[in-house]
């Protein structure tokens, strides 16, 4: 008996040890998806009318699943702490809706990276084609194309070069379409492993989670 309490004991702890990992996890995440939302590459296109939404739906949902880890990981050691059958049942379903939310972000990074790619791709060349059309009126989407990816034009930079940064004169050309799918293609593959790497962190907490609920049961059943 006293064997069996000290090895429920052990799954408890190990318990509350992932829920502190876990809670800083989502802290961690939520950080991430707001830097990632309004800091770093993208954060000019939040103020324009034609943001990239499509982009950003991989984000909310990560920043949601954050929210929901930190909570859920002081729900668990409530739960672990108070031996509570119900509770860490409860927990049990909130990691599978995390876990579901984690590699759907995960999935939508790296088969929608194409997609997400040529959505933003296609505003680059309305935003484009729509200063060649009255250059006089100038263009405040496409400026902000050109100082987030760092880049001037397509083909050439002739004919769009008021709107380009003055950082890039006298340096190589960068063909904005190139760029474009680059920065891209390089932040939705960090959002997915972010993605997969937590759904894979809450694939030990159900586990422990059972292992601790079944362990409870069992205990009870022997008193």
């Amino acid at each position: 008996m006293g064997r069996f309490r000290g090895g429920l004991r052990c799954i408890k702890y190990l318990l509350l040890g992932f829920n502190l990992l876990f809670w800083l996890a989502g802290s961690a995440v939520i950080a991430f998806g707001l830097w990632f939302r309004f800091g770093g590459t993208m954060k000019d296109f939040s103020s324009e009318d034609k943001s990239p939404e499509y982009f950003y739906v991989g984000l909310y949902v990560l920043v949601g699943a954050g929210a929901l880890m930190m909570a859920v990981g002081f729900f668990g050691c409530c739960g672990a702490m108070r031996e509570s059958q119900c509770v860490l049942g409860s927990f049990f379903t909130c990691l599978l809706v995390i876990f579901a939310a984690e590699v759907t972000t995960g999935v939508f990074a790296f088969i929608g990276k194409g997609v997400a790619i040529r959505h933003v791709q296609t505003m680059y060349e309305e935003a484009y084609n729509d200063y060649l059309k009255d250059k006089e009126k100038g263009n405040g989407t496409l400026i902000t194309f050109h100082s987030t990816f760092q880049c001037c034009g397509k083909e050439s930079s002739e004919l769009v070069q008021p709107t380009c940064p003055k950082e890039l004169l006298g340096q190589g050309h960068k063909n904005c379409i190139d760029e474009i799918e680059t920065v891209i293609s390089a932040k939705l593959q960090l959002m997915g492993i972010v993605g997969i790497g937590i759904a894979g962190l809450t694939i030990f907490g159900m586990i422990f989670s059972m292992v601790l609920c079944c362990a409870i049961r069992n205990s009870r059943d022997v008193i």
